[in-house]
């Protein structure tokens, strides 16, 4: 049968036809099998060798979610920094787009990169087409997000040799450290804040004692002042009025003093007896007084001069008032006050400031506070990185098949040309 279809010569279609003999052309296309089978091999192994020498790239990601409550309350106790779960999870994937947090983290791992360098490429040069090709952060579609998958995560694509591992796990703890270390820094300015609001609120505090102290000294001493200058006033009017009665009284003895030398009163008597002594005598005189106090030169001349002496040698009144006593006992009070004496002994006026103790208290306690930013999970690690089970390319076996497939295509298209050639160099014979 092959013989056959060997020695058979072609039959040729007319320069004019437009019809193909398909039978034909497929006897023609097994003449040229094996120019067909041959480019189908080689291209196969083409991309046999292709499949097995090209460096394989793998594709590997670590997804992080919200922490849990009970992991933020330490942080959130303090009443100083509140943050939720939600919130830290952006600022940890914030961290993670973040180009100079990748290019930090690339300069402190340029171990891990070293790999990736071509040629004569700087470091900088190597993290940028990384960065540009290979690093991708994931987050959830936000057409169809639900609400009850919040994520984040970074996916990293890396060629053989290259601990992509390593890069997304160790960018995901970076991430999260730096974050830790914002919110340290965030809560040592915000205490260092409140302690000096609360010194300077101390200080005024202070102060404002200081003033209100003084300002009682000074209306203390002023009130004394004035209690001191009232009671002079009272007291010298006192002695003047005392004075005055002194001097009246010295007068109504002086002239008591002549009529009883004029009666012939000596010692002391009173109208009846006086009475009596004048009825002896050749003249009767009679007198009568009737619930009236005697006249003072009944006392006598002696009792009235006596007085009159003492009252003129007499230095002061003072003695002859009760509110003179008095007085002069205010003044003595006066000379001291204990109550401002109390304020200015006063060592440590802190110890009288009603709400010092207050901002004392919140004080020692910032400057106590403390969280263990170790033991703070502000993400929780959801899905870490591991290494891939294999390559995302090349795919061996699909390489092969399209290789195959252009391999076929190619012998047939070369096969057709040969057969177009071979006729057309057969009509021409004709």
């Amino acid at each position: 049968m092959n013989s056959l279809t060997e020695n058979r010569e072609p039959i040729l279609a007319s320069p004019y036809s437009d019809e193909i003999d398909l039978f034909e052309l497929i006897a023609d296309l097994w003449k040229e099998k094996w120019i067909i089978i041959s480019t189908t091999l080689i291209a196969g192994i083409i991309a046999v060798a292709y499949a097995l020498l090209a460096t394989p790239i793998y594709q590997t990601r670590s997804v992080v979610k919200p922490a849990e409550l009970k992991d933020l309350d330490e942080l959130n106790s303090l009443s100083i920094y509140n943050i939720s779960a939600a919130d830290a999870l952006k600022e940890v994937g914030a961290r993670l787009e973040s180009y100079d947090a990748r290019f930090d983290f690339f300069k402190e791992n340029s171990e891990l990169f070293t790999e990736l360098q071509q040629g004569e490429e700087s470091l900088e040069q190597v993290f940028k087409r990384f960065n540009a090709n290979s690093v991708k952060i994931i987050r959830p579609d936000a057409k169809n997000h639900n609400g009850f998958s919040d994520y984040v995560g970074i996916q990293v694509t890396y060629p053989k040799g290259v601990n992509g591992v390593a890069i997304a796990n160790g960018f995901i703890d970076y991430a999260i450290k730096k974050e830790k270390q914002s919110i340290e820094n965030s809560l040592e300015v915000l205490i260092g804040n409140r302690l000096e609001t609360l010194r300077e609120r101390l200080e005024i505090l202070r102060v404002g004692y200081k003033a209100t102290t003084e300002a009682e000294i000074a209306r203390l001493t002023e009130q004394d002042i004035l209690k001191r200058s009232l009671l002079n006033d009272e007291l010298e009017a006192l002695r003047l009025e005392l004075q005055e009665r002194r001097e009246h009284r010295i007068a109504s003895l002086e002239e008591a003093i002549k009529i009883a030398t004029r009666l012939g009163i000596k010692k002391p008597t009173n109208p009846t007896s006086l009475g009596q002594e004048i009825s002896t005598g050749s003249n009767v005189i009679r007198t009568e007084v009737n619930n009236q106090q005697a006249p003072l030169y009944f006392m006598g001349v002696d009792a009235l001069t006596a007085e009159r002496d003492a009252l003129l040698e007499r230095e002061s009144d003072d003695f002859t008032s009760n509110r003179i006593i008095e007085i002069k006992k205010e003044l003595k009070l006066l000379e001291a006050n204990r109550q401002i004496e109390i304020y200015n002994a006063r060592e440590n006026e802190d110890l009288f400031l009603a709400e010092i103790s207050e901002v004392r208290k919140e004080i020692s306690r910032l400057k106590k506070l403390k969280v263990d930013m170790d033991k703070l999970k502000l993400v929780r690690i959801d899905e870490p990185s591991v290494e891939p089970l294999s390559p995302i390319k090349p795919k061996k076996k699909l390489v092969v098949l399209i290789g195959g497939l252009v391999g076929f295509m190619l012998g047939g298209m070369i096969a057709l040309v040969r057969i177009a050639m071979r006729n057309r160099k057969q009509t021409g014979l004709n």
